[in-house]
């Protein structure tokens, strides 16, 4: 029992220290973001530059001759920090809707319309992507069969620009599951795009932003058009000016406020885990990520404080601060660990399938809300689906975030809503998906995701025509 016992502590130092280890280098990301202007104009995030300043150092590139060679121990932390991360910060996107007093409630009938609009553009952006990354694959075997393209190959730019690190972490475990001996490039694959996706997302939602201010197509940045100096340099250092965490929901002589909210998120994602267990045994040919799991049981626990009238336990500032911190850690963990070695051989079916990604990304992403959304914070949306589309939901909480600072317009609710909705069509769509990937050849893979798309092109035409239906009643 003794050994057991220091066994255990050893394996905790590990993780407190490697995490430590990450936790400087978010430090050195912060302060050179500080610093640098060409890190300032393009806001991009500590996470990201001290994840890259780690992978550029660290044994991914120069392997035992690395300027920092990390122990195994912790690139294996590392490794699984997305991973496991992920989880708790998707369980917490239900946590505390429908409880802000402050804010106006809408009704149900009133938000449908919009709702399946925007969810319909954003999901469509996703499936895009999909269909032109089984696409690029086709058309590559086709002109270089000796390239040697993996079946699956073009799965990794969704998973990576759509679905970010945590889901692009993600895909080797999918595919060794599924018995596919290519999984651990793939997984390689998919982080390459995800770090692509967000860094690359990052830089154009910046200068569409800043094109859009000057058009004037923004509504709440048109006055100013310049990016506060505070968000550029992510800092402030007057103290009157600094914000609130958010409310102290609870006493801390009793039970701290953080520790309350950090328990609902492992207690969604504790049960997730074991939900996603009994699940491959109840029906071992359904496969759905343990994140998917934690979102519908956080949607259970809300409910249910909800009905006990504990609105004021929770303050969704609070949560978000929990959750950033997660992301953090996880983004610059998954970049630090990127098997650089591993991707190197389709360096250009890669750079390919981003430049693809980006540009079809984009033509069903701003044309769509600009037609859709008149008047109606159409750039918001649009923006806010591209930072989610090409990097991660901080991504496109930060885009949006420039152009609507105080989180005034509905775009933010609406696009919660939008995504809950999309989760539920996924728990359909997902496992046919699995056994597509599983058995089906890249063609099968490529004409599935185009029904897909259809569907989800036919959910934003319902939506579309929904939202015109006051107009033409009002024409008759």
């Amino acid at each position: 029992m003794k050994e057991v016992t220091v066994v255990n502590a050893a394996v905790l130092q590990d993780i407190l220290i490697g995490t430590g280890v990450i936790g400087v280098f978010l430090l050195i990301g912060a302060f050179l973001r500080a610093k640098v202007p060409l890190f300032r104009r393009w806001l991009l995030p500590a996470s990201v530059i001290g994840g890259v300043i780690g992978l550029l150092l660290g044994p991914p590139i120069w392997g035992s001759r690395a300027p920092l060679p990390f122990p195994d121990e912790w690139m294996a932390l590392w490794e699984a920090l997305p991973v496991v991360l992920i989880v708790p910060v998707f369980s917490a996107a239900p946590l505390g809707s429908s409880m802000d007093p402050t804010r106006k409630k809408r009704r149900l009938r009133d938000m449908a319309p919009v709702v399946l609009l925007m969810t319909g553009i954003f999901a469509l952006g996703g499936s895009i992507q999909y269909i032109l990354g089984y696409g690029v694959n086709l058309a590559i075997t086709a002109v270089r069969p000796e390239t040697g393209l993996y079946r699956t190959f073009g799965y990794e730019l969704p998973q990576g620009f759509a679905g970010g690190h945590g889901t692009a972490t993600a895909v080797g475990s999918i595919l060794k599951d599924f018995g596919l001996p290519w999984w651990q490039t793939s997984q390689g694959v998919a982080l390459t795009m995800a770090t692509i996706g967000l860094i690359g997302g990052m830089l154009f939602g910046i200068i569409f932003i800043n094109r859009a201010a000057k058009k004037r197509e923004t509504q709440l940045l048109r006055d100013s058009g310049v990016i506060p100096k505070e968000t550029l340099q992510g800092y402030t250092t007057k103290v009157e000016d600094q914000k609130s965490l958010g409310r102290e929901t609870t006493a801390g002589s009793s039970i701290e406020t953080i520790t309350i909210h950090l328990t609902m998120m492992l207690i969604a994602s504790g049960l997730a885990y074991m939900l996603s267990a009994r699940m491959r045994v109840w029906l071992p040919s359904v496969y759905l990520p343990v994140w998917f799991y934690a979102l519908l049981i956080m949607y259970v626990i809300n409910f249910i404080l909800l009905k006990l009238k504990l609105n004021w336990l929770i303050d969704t500032k609070v949560k978000a601060r929990i959750t950033g911190t997660f992301s953090d850690f996880a983004i610059a963990a998954a970049i630090m660990t990127l098997p650089f070695r591993a991707v190197s051989h389709y360096l250009v079916p890669i750079v390919i399938m981003g430049l693809v990604g980006f540009a079809g990304t984009y033509l069903v992403t701003f044309p769509l809300y600009r037609r859709s959304f008149r008047g109606d914070y159409a750039f918001e949306r649009a923006i806010m689906s591209w930072g989610v589309n090409t990097g991660v939901m901080i991504t496109g909480m930060t885009l949006l975030k420039i152009t609507d600072p105080e989180y005034d317009s509905p775009v933010l609710n609406d696009f919660s809503m939008g995504f809950a909705l999309m989760s539920l069509f996924s728990l359909v769509i997902s496992p046919i998906d699995y056994n597509f990937i599983a058995r089906g050849s890249t063609l099968a893979n490529f004409l599935w995701n185009g029904g897909v798309g259809l569907f989800y092109a036919a959910i934003a035409l319902i939506g579309y025509r929904m939202t015109r239906l006051p107009a033409r009643a009002g024409k008759g």
